[in-house]
């Protein structure tokens, strides 16, 4: 099976791709990040995959002039006008959390087979005065451009982390090749003792329980990842032993408070991996079986 190749939006320092790629079944083809510091660092970790500055000057014909051709689009858009930290000003400033639009806009006219969204988990629930709008805001532009979805509340301590850092991922795939597919809900199970999840249909972005489908166990590859994460965790007792001490981040680095700044914004690269695992599986179940004539 070839790598499904991944435009990654809001990169970051490459924690989606970094993740991904670990599969060993996926290949970045370009990054979007506008940011100066994280660009350096996609530059020297990435040096042959071009990256673009403006998400919202990246078009379709941009990609294709340059070559490029996607079947996975991953983002995680800012999160400054939901978190609760924020300024709760939602997704209508597309200066910071309205750049979700984007997103939508590129996955409308590429049709990647696969979208894999993070933000912290307030998307949920947000806004005080209309909780679960955002959200459906963001479950309704997929469906409305025919996108079926899957979400799951991933925190990073289920994977071995000293901090919870709890963050929302959507799954989603095109509703016309999603039957057949195995579901990523038992790959998050696999991390996860309950998650949040529900399905979107509908242009209005209606939600109702995925129906007509069955849910087959995710195998081995996924559940494998997840226990080599712990393992290595648990180890001698101590949790992620190769994440840094704050004062080591923030201090006696070059542009010390760029990097804190980019780390503190970068997704954990375990979750897109364990969510990789289970995005190949479910395309390896869904190739077409080879009979030799005769047979």
């Amino acid at each position: 099976m070839k790598k499904l190749r991944v435009l990654d939006l809001f990169s970051g320092i490459g924690g989606f791709s970094l993740g991904l790629e670990r599969t060993g079944g996926f290949e970045t083809v370009a990054f979007c990040e506008i940011e100066p510091f994280p660009r350096k660092v996609l530059a020297k970790h990435w040096p042959n995959v071009p990256c673009y500055e403006d998400v919202r000057t990246l078009t379709a014909d941009r990609l294709s002039a340059d070559g490029i051709a996607v079947d996975v689009i991953t983002g995680g858009f800012p999160c400054q006008d939901i978190s609760t930290a924020g300024w709760q000003a939602g997704l209508s400033d597309e200066t910071r959390s309205g750049l979700w639009s984007h997103i939508r806009r590129l996955v409308g006219v590429l049709r990647p087979d696969w979208v894999i969204v993070e933000n912290v988990a307030n998307l949920l629930s947000g806004p005080s005065e209309r909780p679960g709008a955002w959200f459906g805001r963001v479950l309704g532009d997929l469906a409305e451009i025919g996108y079926d979805a899957e979400w799951h509340s991933i925190p990073a301590s289920n994977l071995g982390a000293h901090h919870k850092r709890d963050r929302i991922w959507v799954i989603a795939n095109p509703c016309q090749k999603s039957a057949g597919r195995l579901s990523i809900r038992e790959a998050a199970e696999v991390a996860l003792s309950s998650c949040s999840r529900e399905i979107v249909a509908g242009a209005a972005g209606e939600r109702q329980p995925r129906s007509g489908k069955s849910i087959q166990p995710i195998g081995a590859a996924a559940n494998a990842h997840r226990e080599t994460s712990l393992t290595l965790a648990m180890r001698l007792g101590q949790t992620w032993a190769s994440e840094p001490r704050m004062g080591r981040v923030a201090y006696g680095i070059p542009n010390g408070v760029e990097r804190l700044a980019a780390c503190g914004n970068a997704v954990i690269p375990q979750i897109p991996e364990l969510i990789g695992y289970a995005i190949l599986e479910a395309e390896r179940a869904s190739q077409p079986a080879v009979t030799l004539e005769g047979k």
